[in-house]
């Protein structure tokens, strides 16, 4: 699964934090007059150093913490009018290391909150086994128990928990944290599939500017302090940090991070440098450019099997064991230029190799076309800023201006 993947329409506002701030009563400060706007059915990330008020901003949406000041509206409520209890159901809630009930079974711990609403035992149950699917998790898991899963799979039961009762929030509080890398992006790349489909209103709370970059349709970045340094588009952020304390925060390598959100569709992808491992002298002959030091072997599918110069092959018995590797492919209509680049980089040739969604060959690019690519794709995006805001050619990010509700934006891993 590449970087690049569909746009996803912002919805209207339906969560409104209105200047909240939570003073503790030795005088701490967690969060300090914080407005933000929430779009309905995206993803909103909260981000940032430890100490800045993400947990407590998230907690405060169910009301598991107090605000000292200000309002936070649900739909246009006050949630403060609201029973607690009633406002906690209709919002799912998923913690690091999932929070399972050891002593249930992975069906009934599925079916906590629909239990809890006065749902029948049978619909409860016929419920999760629903979820399990939906979220990925093998049916014959159901009568196990927490401990008897990977973290990953206790992940993953932590959502679909959170789904039972299909609420129109999720709140997420680093719930990927503690998986390792593998397992993290599977779970991300899950989450992505399962909001594609349920469109929910999902709260995020990480600390990894990657993850908020991948899962973000909306990024909010907080300084220490519980203040809030930029909302905005992950490839707004990217593109116009705020101040220093954000362009730091994304790091030294934000510009790569921005390819995640162009894709690799229009790249230009050479077909002659590839021959199949039984490819006769002629065949070889014919395929070698000057433009293309090597030649791409595939196998009698068309599936890659390594680079070699023309030189070295020998009609008939190309032996794939003395094969340069390929490194990793992309997919054109999946993948961005980030993707296509890292290929290009991961190969010993400099040459990425592009295949279709069966994984055959469907031409090669090298570093340099993928160069004119992104300058391409750069200069675009800047006429088109500057066609959409002609009186802010710069498009310079206001982090105090939240209406951003109507924008498009590309959701990246």
């Amino acid at each position: 699964m590449g970087d690049f993947s569909q746009t996803r329409r912002v919805f209207g506002v339906l969560i409104r934090i209105d200047s909240v701030t939570k003073r503790y009563p030795d005088g701490t400060v967690a969060v300090d007059r914080l407005s933000l706007e929430i779009p309905d059915r995206s993803i909103t990330v909260l981000v940032g150093p430890s100490g800045c008020g993400k947990t407590t901003t998230l907690r405060m949406i169910n009301r598991m913490v107090e605000p000292s000041e200000g309002s936070i509206l649900l739909d246009g409520k006050d949630i403060q009018q609201q029973p607690v209890n009633t406002l906690r159901r209709s919002m799912g809630y998923v913690i690091q290391n999932a929070g399972l009930f050891q002593h249930r079974t992975i069906l009934d711990n599925i079916a906590t909150v629909p239990r809890l609403l006065g749902w029948g035992k049978e619909r409860s149950r016929a419920r999760a086994r629903e979820l399990m699917e939906r979220v990925g998790l093998d049916g014959s898991l159901a009568k196990r128990y927490p401990y008897q899963l990977s973290g990953g799979q206790q992940q993953r039961v932590g959502v679909a928990r959170a789904l039972a009762a299909d609420p129109p929030v999720l709140l997420m509080d680093e719930p990927f944290s503690a998986v390792d890398p593998v397992v993290r992006k599977g779970l991300q790349d899950e989450l992505l599939r399962i909001q594609g489909e349920l469109g929910k209103t999902i709260v995020f709370v990480t600390h990894d500017i990657d993850e908020a970059v991948k899962l973000g349709t909306m990024v909010a970045v907080m300084r220490t302090g519980g203040k809030l340094a930029q909302f905005a588009p992950p490839a707004d952020l990217l593109t116009n940090p705020a101040d220093s304390f954000v362009e730091d925060f994304l790091g030294a390598d934000r510009g790569i991070r921005r390819l995640s959100f162009f894709p690799a569709t229009d790249l230009e992808l050479l077909t002659a440098p590839i021959v199949a491992i039984d490819a006769t002298a002629e065949q070889i002959a014919a395929r070698a450019t000057a433009g293309a030091p090597y030649l791409l072997v595939t196998d009698l599918d068309g599936k890659p099997l390594g680079w070699a110069e023309p030189r070295e092959l020998t009609a008939g018995e190309v032996r794939a064991d003395r094969l340069l590797a390929y490194g990793r492919p992309f997919v054109p209509g999946t993948d961005s230029l980030r993707a296509a680049l890292d290929c290009a980089v991961l190969s010993p040739t400099g040459w990425a190799v592009a295949v279709d969604a069966e994984g055959r060959a469907a031409g090669v690019v090298s570093q340099q076309a993928i160069g004119e690519a992104i300058r391409g794709a750069h200069a675009d995006s800047a006429r088109t800023e500057n066609t959409e805001n002609p009186e802010n050619p710069e498009n310079t990010e206001n982090p105090e201006n939240t209406e951003n509700t109507e924008n498009t934006e590309k959701v990246a891993p």
